[in-house]
């Protein structure tokens, strides 16, 4: 059955006067929607992980606005409230500047559509990425991947889980092995509940497993989503990605970024001038009300790192593969 056109838990719906996200936080045990009805509680839903994944952020960011807009309420504090919400995903903001544009042309009444056209383009957009990234992806490959790219984060069939759909859906045997993504587990929680739930063949590791895994040849490509790509092709992606980059170059292991164009901030030459989010301490010292960090102890919680372009083999979009990307290649993505 192709994933391209059966059903899957949608992370968004649009109910035509409200927004329902999945709460990912619940995942996998409870499949539970909140509804949203103004900007305000979008914004707040962004902010505390009810949807994650820089597409579902955008798509959500632009529902928010549609629905003060069907409020007839001033539109410029959803703006700031909803661009306030998460720092690193740009696809929040080129949401918003979409919407923005929208506004400016054709006035608040045509703020839904606009919307719901975001929704729509970013389905299109990741099945393209999934098939130009299901031709790299050999026969039989043990694919790693990183965190949560998948239907959950995007508004349906996801980038890098895009990817492994693709492929699967061209035929190709391909098995999974998915880290758990420390320290808020996106991949145990997320990656592998989707995964089973299309009888992908998964291995869930712990963060920790997997430079033993690719010393050993277990491993034959990876590929990981990203939050923000920078103007030469540095990628922002959840901690803990760089690690694996580092890894893959080590030992000579494919290691592809999938990503809509809308990730690209063309706007940033590299990076280094990436905004990294900055968490709360309680995700590193404990997990569902459970803690195991001594109290007083001190705490980092980086959310993201950046991968820097040239340990990237391959970008993935929906205009095709950019193998080594840089400054050039990129730009050429956007002249056509």
């Amino acid at each position: 059955m192709s994933s391209e056109n059966s059903p899957q838990v949608s992370s968004l719906r649009w109910r035509g006067d409200r927004l329902e996200m999945l709460d990912q936080r619940k995942l996998p045990s409870e499949i539970v929607y909140v509804d949203y009805s103004d900007a305000a509680g979008v914004a707040d839903g962004i902010r505390d992980m009810v949807v994650r994944g820089a597409p579902a952020i955008g798509c959500a960011a632009a529902f928010g606005l549609a629905l003060d807009a069907l409020r007839g309420v001033p539109l410029e504090p959803a703006f700031k409230a909803l661009a306030a919400s998460r720092p690193t995903a740009v696809n929040l903001f080129w949401a918003l500047d979409r919407m923005r544009a929208k506004l400016a042309s054709s006035g608040p009444q045509s703020l839904v559509a606009e919307a719901i056209a975001i929704f729509e383009e970013d389905i299109a957009t990741c099945i393209l990425i999934g098939r130009f990234g299901a031709e790299r992806v050999p026969e039989g490959a043990r694919i790693m991947t990183h965190c949560n790219a998948g239907a959950l984060a995007t508004a349906g069939h996801g980038t890098a889980l895009g990817v492994i759909r693709s492929a699967r859906d061209a035929g190709k045997r391909v098995t999974v092995i998915a880290n758990e993504t420390r320290p808020y587990l996106q991949g145990a929680r997320l990656t592998a509940w989707e995964l089973v739930q299309e009888a992908i063949p998964v291995t869930l590791i712990s963060d920790n497993m997997a430079g033993h895994l690719m010393q050993r040849g277990q491993v034959d490509f990876i590929v990981v989503g990203a939050d923000r790509v920078a103007a030469n092709g540095d990628a922002a992606n959840k901690i803990g990605t760089y690690t694996l980059a580092v890894l893959a170059e080590r030992h000579r292991i494919p290691f592809y970024i999938a990503a809509p164009l809308s990730t690209i901030d063309r706007g940033l030459a590299d990076g280094s001038l990436i905004p990294i989010e900055e968490r709360s301490a309680d995700e590193v010292t404990g997990f569902g009300g459970v803690r195991w960090a001594p109290q007083g102890v001190r705490v980092a919680h980086p959310a993201f790192d950046v991968t820097p372009a040239d340990l990237i083999t391959g970008l993935i979009t929906e205009k095709g593969v950019v193998d080594r990307p840089d400054t050039a290649k990129i730009a050429r993505l956007f002249a056509t």
